[in-house]
């Protein structure tokens, strides 16, 4: 009897632990962030429940949850090194050339280049130099007026630039005829275009203005041809006036 009452009470005091206990639980959340290198992030659950019961017999059941989930990202957010352009000296040689490099760099690859390039007016200087120092002054002007700036300076200045050897106004003549050959061909076709439509507004204005006169003049001479006119009506009128009154004189016979 006093054992059934011990183990009663036993009993009673692993239920009254059993109901106020909570459960085990045990929440690990780590997360490392790294740009340049590896991220790692460990998220874990621990959960953990005994249980005894003490009827007769004895029972014990332990139920153990272990969850763990472990994340590595390995991503290196490092750009990769800049590309160079290519380094292009200025050559000694007395040549006309220029050297023109560039590079362009992404999040990915990066690519550079370079290329040397013929200056064609500086060519053009120096052949036009030799050209006079040997003494062809016509050929040097000539090779010259390759150029537009200074076809056109050339035509500005009245001396217009050799034609397949006729200068002056001969060759402005050829030029006139063969404007295609022109190296400022669309520059003269604008020019052209402008002088036209200013002469021919010119000439509007200029027809206007005569127009003008010519009205200003008929009307004048309209004017005055009517005083004329309302003068000599009124001449008339006052000689009609004389002759009436001659007429109604009173004549006076004798009878002696």
């Amino acid at each position: 009897m006093k054992f059934t009452l011990t183990n009663l009470v036993l009993l009673l005091m692993i239920i009254t632990m059993v109901v106020i206990s909570k459960p085990l639980m045990a929440d690990d959340t780590n997360t490392q962030t790294n740009t340049s290198g590896s991220n790692t992030n460990i998220t874990g659950g621990y959960e953990s429940t005994s249980e005894t019961t003490y009827a007769d017999g004895s029972t014990n059941t332990t139920t153990t949850n272990n969850d763990s989930t472990s994340t590595t990202n390995n991503k290196s957010t490092v750009p990769p090194p800049s590309a160079n352009s290519p380094s292009y000296s200025s050559m000694s040689q007395d040549v006309c050339s220029m050297g023109i490099s560039g590079s362009v760099t992404t999040s990915i690859v990066g690519v550079s280049g370079g290329k040397h390039f013929i200056d064609e007016n500086c060519e053009r200087i120096k052949l036009a130099k030799v050209l006079q120092d040997f003494g062809m002054k016509v050929a040097s002007v000539a090779i010259l007026c390759q150029d537009r700036r200074v076809f056109e300076a050339m035509n500005s200045a009245g001396t217009p630039c050799p034609f397949q050897g006729k200068i002056g106004k001969d060759a402005q003549a050829m030029w006139e005829k063969y404007s295609e050959l022109r190296p400022d061909y669309e520059n003269h076709v604008e020019r052209t275009k402008i002088i036209e439509n200013i002469d021919a507004e010119i000439l509007a204005q200029q027809l206007k203005a005569e127009e003008e006169e010519a009205a200003r003049i008929a009307a004048e001479e309209a004017k005055k041809a009517e005083e004329e006119a309302l003068k000599k009506a009124e001449e008339e009128a006052k000689l009609n006036e004389e002759v009436i009154i001659i007429d109604s004189d009173p004549i006076v016979i004798d009878r002696d």
